[in-house]
């Protein structure tokens, strides 16, 4: 009997629906080939359905989603829409409606892409982020408290007065007549469950590092905190190499000598930093998937671009991100021969290098690149 698997498919705003429609095309053949099926189930949430029916994403419809295998998102972001909203009402409620701790992001540079560091080659940058992907800065506590001079009410200043005294452990009045304060949160089962992930990927590739990124030399207690479960976790993977780098060391590392880094696990935000530094080195946004995963449940897989609104219907943008993500989900739902006839196809076309889009210097249409990349699939047999 023929496997099938349901997945959702949000295609998004902007560039969003014309990267989908390639990715869908592409797994459509491999999975062909491959003797399983996809069955695709198409919702409309984005710009436009809000603009329409003010619905972000409704408590219906995530549960329709939980049904789902694995979901296939597409952009979103609307110049029409303050920015924010898209985001965390459609993109941040599914991975936390989800548990989607893992963020995944390969950084590989594929043959016949210039990176931008002069020097290096494919075999120089291959290594994957994974990025905490719930908590952190993220978690959405925080907010602003407004003084009016001396009619400010008592309850202000006393806020303003602990958080004076929460950051700076300082007993002291503020004049300042407007505060602003986020607070950053990282748990122990959190940060354990990630850090597994990551020593169990690179277990699992073969890899022999596992290095932890923070902030630890400054902000002590939330990232010393990460450093302490770190160190611990460590220790259940003899044979794999722990190592620490603070973020704004790794930032510079990682252009200098890319080819140290085999597996990173890191922190939400610092993750959401590096990774588009990672993204530039691997030849730039066009070409880096990300994967939202949570092992025991529904995972979503994405381009890390936007929705690039300017492009939106001419038919040039790049689908390889959405492709290559596409192999991602393939993976993760335990087709792993599809998911490498993915990736080796978007490897030969780059290496012919005959279809190109704009960002890798060519001309060719958004369509041309996803029917190259099935054309190589079929030839592969």
């Amino acid at each position: 009997m023929t496997q099938g698997y349901t997945i959702a498919v949000i295609r998004g705003d902007g560039i969003g629906p014309e990267v989908v429609r390639e990715g869908e095309k592409v797994l459509d053949v491999v999975s062909e080939l491959e003797n399983f099926e996809l069955h695709w189930t198409e919702y409309p949430h984005g710009a436009d359905h809000y603009l329409e029916t003010g619905e972000l994403l409704g408590e219906d419809t995530l549960k329709e989603l939980k049904r789902s295998d694995a979901i296939y998102f597409g952009c979103i972001g609307d110049p029409r829409i303050e920015p924010g909203i898209l985001e965390q009402g459609i993109l941040l409620t599914l991975r936390f409606y989800f548990d989607q701790y893992v963020n995944l992001r390969p950084v590989k540079l594929l043959e016949g892409v210039r990176t931008p560091l002069a020097g290096k080659r494919p075999e120089d940058i291959d290594m994957s982020v994974v990025r905490e992907n719930t908590e952190d800065f993220y978690v959405g506590i925080g907010g602003r408290v407004k003084g009016k001079g001396r009619g400010r009410t008592k309850e202000r200043l006393e806020l303003k007065r602990n958080l004076y005294q929460i950051t700076f452990n300082l007993d002291i009045e503020t004049d300042a007549d407007e505060l602003a304060y986020q607070i950053g949160v990282v748990t122990r089962q959190g940060c354990e469950r990630v850090m597994r992930f990551a020593f169990e990927l690179a277990r699992a590739r073969g890899k022999k590092r596992v290095t932890s990124v923070d902030k630890a030399n400054v902000l002590t207690h939330g990232y010393g905190f990460w450093r302490e479960v770190f160190t611990r976790v460590a220790k259940g993977y003899p044979g794999i190499e722990p190592e620490f780098n603070f973020v704004d060391a790794i930032c510079m590392w990682l252009v200098k000598n890319p080819e140290w880094y085999q597996v990173i696990v890191t922190p939400n935000m610092f993750g959401d930093i590096i990774t588009d530094l990672g993204a530039m080195i691997q030849g730039g946004l066009g070409l880096a998937p990300g994967a939202n995963i949570n092992p025991d449940g529904v995972s979503m897989f994405e381009p890390i671009h936007g929705s690039a609104p300017k492009y939106a219907g001419k038919g040039v943008s790049n689908p390889i991100a959405t492709i290559w993500a596409g192999a991602l989900l393939l993976e993760t739902i335990g087709e792993m021969d599809a998911s490498k006839r993915v990736l080796h196809a978007i490897e030969a076309v780059l290496r012919e290098g005959k279809v190109r889009t704009y960002d890798l210097g060519g001309t060719s249409k958004t369509s041309e690149v996803g029917d190259a990349i099935v054309n190589q699939i079929r030839l592969q047999g």
